[in-house]
């Protein structure tokens, strides 16, 4: 890489989120790697993806799939080894495409070495984590009553009675970033990464790190607790002293030729709060998720989009767009169910109820164009572009999502989204590896193998293929292309312009609408008689 590469590659990219456990096993141990990476790479860059972002692969004892990291400047040996990772990093430059690692910040593993000698109270130790005294005569009780993300207490009492914070699972020690041995350390391990070639970071829970000192009780019910889009002035959510973090570490990413990129995963208010974090001197990217909580409606798609692109403009950033992700039901699912809210439901809720999968289908085909021809950059999570719907079925002793455990078996997590991929219609993981993977493939994943897909010309691969190539070929598309302008106002029809010459149309109603003059180059659905079909969209050139 040398200073003549571009240094705004990311305002239009394409990346394609690995899940690397689910997505290609080498060595027939079950679980995805990084040689299963390296063999997939002529696949990723065949699919048209500008880089890829990989989810940890530190060593960690797994209790969070890899969340829980216990060692940042090294690699799980069932994943490969740093050897690997340096050679995956060049040969994925070599195939055109960027790497984005991703970082953990508002936690560690309790098998961290800072926090086993917390645990042994090694004098300074504790002051790395947010330790407290608990509550009651004898300290029994917790310090206050902040719940986990993952369900019960956010509070772990140790052997000589003292309390520990964990917002996620309870081996998952919130970090203290009042310390300044902690921020020194993380701009540490950027470094280390950075010089073995890795072009960015996604930013796990970028809305935290930073709690309120004083500790008050939020006197909330489970839901609005764990509610990660409050207003301002929530004690441990999208805090103030937050943004001061993102500005160092971006001191340290731009001291780099070219300058290393940041995508953080904020869940905050709004878009006009997210852009608070884009300012020129903060972060680069933040994944938008307004428009993947959107129901499908026309109105709803549009201002949605239209809000998200206002607020990124003002501080002169790209909106990262996504519809899926490790952490959510697949939209196929979500698309595909009910899209109407019970009157006062929450307005961030995700659609419940029985999926119409066919449905989920059309629709997951039609907003990938939508979205594509959006300005900014786009984020694909692994198996969308096969069009994989949720897999709602798991057996229940096979769940390792560990909500499964501290919601008391209520919530099943996040598993479904996680199943590994197919990618040939037989074996015992359907291609992923040689032998049976982590989590059990459905049969109808077969039919939707990237051997059963690559050569129809009418199969979701094809499309998402057909639409990334277009993509980088219409000057008027990506960050770099035309002015939007927004068409009709219709809560049924969507349409956008993109400089002179482009249209996109989304019809979210229930009957066929006609085409606008122009040649239809790209379409989700068959287009018959000038008329584009319910649940559809298509690209067309006018000149």
């Amino acid at each position: 890489m040398t200073s003549a590469e571009p240094t705004d590659w990311y305002r239009s990219a394409v990346t394609y989120q690995l899940y690397i456990r689910s997505f290609a096993d080498s060595d027939g141990d079950g679980l995805g790697d990084i040689g299963g990476i390296r063999s997939r790479l002529p696949y990723l860059a065949a699919l048209g993806a500008d880089a890829v972002w990989i989810n940890p692969w530190y060593p960690s004892p797994q209790a969070d799939g890899g969340y829980d990291v216990a060692d940042y400047r090294n690699v799980y040996a069932p994943f490969g080894d740093l050897t690997q990772a340096t050679a995956l990093i060049d040969e994925a430059h070599a195939a055109g495409l960027k790497v984005l690692l991703d970082i953990v910040p508002n936690h560690t593993s309790d098998e961290h070495p800072w926090f086993v000698a917390a645990l042994a109270d090694e004098p300074g130790a504790r002051e790395r984590f947010v330790f407290r005294p608990g509550q009651g005569e004898k300290g029994e009780l917790p310090p206050n009553d902040w719940q986990s993300v993952f369900g019960g207490s956010a509070w772990q009492q140790v052997a000589d009675g003292s309390w520990y914070l964990h917002l996620f699972d309870v081996r998952q020690p919130d970090l203290n970033w009042e310390n300044p041995e902690v921020r020194a350390e993380f701009e540490s391990v950027l470094r280390f990464w950075f010089d073995l070639g890795a072009d960015g970071f996604r930013i796990d829970v970028a809305h935290g790190l930073i709690k309120d000192p004083a500790l008050p009780d939020l006197n909330l019910d489970q839901a609005q607790m764990l509610d990660r889009v409050k207003a301002t002035g929530h004690p441990y959510w999208d805090r103030p002293g937050v943004l001061e973090i993102w500005e160092q570490w971006r001191h340290v990413g731009d001291s780099y030729d070219p300058p290393k990129v940041f995508v953080a995963e904020a869940w905050v208010e709004s878009s006009t709060r997210l852009a608070e974090y884009l300012r020129p001197h903060r972060l680069h990217t933040a994944f938008d998720f307004e428009l993947m909580r959107a129901r499908w409606n026309a109105h709803e798609l549009r201002e949605t989009a239209r809000r998200s692109l206002e607020a990124h403009d003002s501080v002169g950033a790209p909106v990262t767009w996504t519809m899926s992700n490790h952490d959510v039901t697949r939209h196929v699912t979500r698309l595909g169910r009910p899209q109407q809210r019970t009157p006062g439901a929450d307005p961030h809720a995700w659609p419940e109820g029985e999926s119409d999968l066919e449905l989920g289908t059309r629709r997951a085909r039609a907003v990938i164009l939508y979205v594509l021809a959006l300005p900014g950059g786009v984020y694909l999570y692994q198996g969308e572009e096969l069009g994989l719907p949720e897999v709602e079925d798991l057996p229940d002793e096979l769940l390792q999502d560990p909500t499964w455990k501290r919601s008391g078996h209520t919530q099943r997590g996040r598993d479904g989204c996680r199943v590994p991929l197919p990618w040939r219609r037989t074996g015992p993981s359907l291609g992923f590896g040689a032998v049976e993977g982590w989590l059990p493939q459905p049969s109808g994943f077969a039919g939707l193998s990237v051997e059963a897909q690559q050569a129809d010309p009418g199969s979701m691969l094809s499309l998402y293929r057909e639409a990334l190539r277009l993509r980088h070929e219409l000057p008027q598309l990506g960050a770099g292309g035309g002015p939007l302008v927004w068409t009709g106002e219709e809560n049924q029809v969507l349409g956008l312009t993109r400089g002179t010459g482009f249209i996109c149309l989304l019809n979210t109603g229930e009957v066929a609408i006609p085409l606008p003059p122009g040649r239809v180059v790209l379409s989700s659905s068959p287009v018959e008689g000038g008329l584009l079909p319910p649940d559809a969209a298509a690209w067309i050139v006018t000149d």
